[in-house]
């Protein structure tokens, strides 16, 4: 009997450190909560584990982009157009709902965070007076005169929540590095016509511009709006400078909450994207 039974300790062992072990390779996180594992940007941030900070794709993005595939330069520009164009037209009014869904702050779901000095503010302070937030034309609307009216002037793709007075002092400058530090927004600087947005959301501003220069072609009733290598492009539709802004799409890659915010416009609002967060090589390709 002590013969046939000897092995028995080493059975029970085997049961207790071997097939009771997660089946999960050495290293995995033990948490596989989907929030928990979604929650750290490709940056390496963490967000809270909120649902607002999930990142999920809903368009198989292949499919969406098959038309500009193996396409490049003008070809490629002018099927992402297609692609893009022919998206739901937000009022002005409405803007002001969906900022405080897409630019919502990951740490505290009542507050919005600011374009330019990265702050959190309540989202109950929407309006025009100190202390509030507004709405940025990141393409400064005076530069092709297309106003409020639905299209260009109220395109979330490029509409951002800004205080007030920073909104103000950059005005409707062209981007480009340089000039002094704006005391209200440490880290971002300005001079006569141009404005230099903190390092943080340099290619924020960048791929806002190509999608806007990419969507708006003069063919639907709006102005064609194109980029420049110059500042000071006054109310022509150009907005510049095309060399920087190209760095910039470098120097400060796409992050989740860029990511998370294409998906919310995309499910949510307008239904099309920005193809320069999907890939923002492409903006290289086009205005090589």
């Amino acid at each position: 009997m002590t013969k046939k039974l000897w092995f028995l300790p080493i059975v029970c062992l085997y049961f207790i450190f071997g097939w009771a072990a997660p089946s999960a390779s050495a290293g995995a996180p033990a948490d596989t909560n989907l929030y928990s594992r979604l929650a750290v940007s490709t940056a390496g941030t963490f967000f809270p584990q909120t649902a607002s900070s999930v990142i999920t794709t809903s368009a198989d993005t292949d499919t969406y982009y098959k038309e500009a595939s193996g396409k490049s330069g003008t070809s490629l520009k002018s099927a992402l157009h297609r692609i893009i164009s022919g998206n739901t037209k937000l009022s002005y009014s409405q803007v002001w709902d969906a900022l405080k869904e897409t630019d919502e702050d990951p740490a505290n779901p009542n507050n919005v965070i600011l374009l330019y000095t990265q702050e959190s503010r309540a989202k109950s302070k929407n309006g025009g007076s100190v202390g509030d937030w507004n709405r940025e034309h990141v393409w400064a609307k005076s530069h092709g005169n297309f106003g409020t009216s639905a299209g260009p002037g109220t395109d979330i793709h490029h509409l951002r929540p800004a205080d007030v007075q920073v909104n103000s002092a950059r005005g409707n400058m062209d981007f480009d590095n340089g000039g002094s530090e704006y005391p209200k927004a440490p880290g971002n600087y300005y001079d006569g016509d141009s404005w230099e947005p903190r390092d943080e959301v340099k290619g924020d501003v960048a791929r806002m511009l190509f999608y806007m220069a990419v969507r708006y072609e003069g063919d639907d009733g709006y102005p064609d709006l194109e980029l420049n290598d110059k500042t000071g492009n006054g109310s022509a539709p150009y907005m510049g400078k095309l060399s920087v802004l190209l760095k910039w799409n470098k120097q400060d890659p796409v992050d989740s909450k860029e990511k998370r915010r294409n998906e919310l416009i995309y499910e949510d609002y307008q239904h099309n994207r920005n193809p320069f967060i999907d890939h923002p090589e492409w903006a290289d390709e086009i205005w090589k």
